[in-house]
């Protein structure tokens, strides 16, 4: 098989990718780097002090860990300096990040999580970094304001995400398909490994944390009992798997088939609408899944199809293999004719 970088995948099929200008291929060699430049520092964490928590909080309430400082600072850094932005979103901030005057700047807009599964950092658990590009609403010449951020999924540009595990991956798509390449550090090149991914349309793992079982509704408690009990039937035998870091999840599910459950909860008035972040999280991930023959709903509605009122916006995520979405889908609309 020949060795095929990220860049040269963009360039040969740029015919079919509108989106993949020079640009374009810019801001996608500035996410590569910083990838790398983070990895290292994953790699080596515990010989270099930068496990533990900073003492401080971000805007979504959690205790901030020094690998993800150190992450958001590489990727503001390295994304300011690229020309093609116009602003930039991290879960780690409170406001938009706008492109310095004195910074070249373009249309696009990337939001990004910058180290998803952070939690999971000291038990050495695999943990990424997911991100989301848009093309700006308004003209070049008007100042950038959040209604340049706040977009629909589905006018995503192209989404991925970078994960840091026993190898390191970057899985991405321009609206052409997904695919994965793995990098080789004996050349510092990210190769294509995983061409056109699909995931299978019906999967055999279920990942969802069933310590919130109790702070469910019935609706998503008769969900996964679906899951858990194939009532005599052969042809409809899952496994549950679930590691607690988003991206990990996500990418063996995409790999395997499968199906992710972060559903609302009453246990934390935060996570009454769900948990997860719609425009750093569960648009980027919903971009590739559906890309890949999945699909990813808030229970109900598409989730490129909301619409984003805030920044920070958490939404409920069922997501993966589409014959199991579809039926999360169904007991999610029994369970609201019903009132359950």
């Amino acid at each position: 098989m020949p060795q095929i970088t990220v860049i040269e995948h963009l360039l040969y099929h740029q015919k079919e990718s509108p989106m993949a200008t020079g640009r374009f291929t810019r801001l996608l060699s500035e996410m590569i780097l910083s990838g790398k430049i983070i990895n290292q520092e994953v790699n080596k964490a515990g010989l270099v002090e930068i496990l533990g928590l900073t003492g401080e909080t971000n805007i979504q309430g959690e205790k901030v860990r020094k690998l993800d400082e150190f992450a958001n600072q590489v990727l503001v850094h390295r994304l300011q300096q690229a020309g093609v932005l116009c602003a930039l979103a991290s879960e780690e901030n409170a406001d938009l990040i706008l492109v310095p005057e004195d910074c070249p700047r373009g249309d696009y807009i990337i939001i990004f999580d910058p180290l998803d599964g952070s939690s999971n950092i000291d038990a050495n658990v695999s943990i990424g970094t997911i991100f989301s590009i848009f093309r700006r609403i308004s003209t070049g010449e008007e100042p950038v304001t959040l209604n340049d951020v706040l977009q629909k999924g589905a006018r995503q540009v192209a989404a991925g995400y970078i994960i840091y595990g026993s190898s390191t991956m970057l899985v991405y798509t321009t609206g052409n398909g997904v695919h994965g390449f793995t990098l080789d550090p004996s050349v510092g090149e990210f190769l294509l490994s995983h061409p056109d991914i699909k995931i299978p349309e019906r999967g055999k793992i279920y990942s969802v944390n069933e310590g919130y079982w109790h702070y469910w509704d019935q609706a998503t408690r008769n969900a996964v009992d679906y899951f858990k009990n194939p009532d005599n039937d052969s042809k409809r035998v899952y496994r549950s798997r679930y590691i607690g870091s988003l991206v990990a999840d996500f990418h063996r599910n995409l790999l395997y088939g499968g199906i992710f459950l972060y559903p609302a909860d009453t246990k934390d008035p935060a996570c009454s609408h769900g948990k997860l972040r719609l425009m750093c999280e569960a648009n980027p991930l919903a971009m590739i899944v559906e890309q890949a023959g999945g699909m990813a709903t808030d229970g109900i509605n598409r989730i490129l199809d909301l619409q984003p009122k805030e920044l920070h916006e958490r939404v409920p995520l069922v997501i993966g293999s589409k014959l199991d979405v579809l039926q999360v889908e169904k007991f999610m609309r029994a369970g609201a004719a019903s009132g359950a």
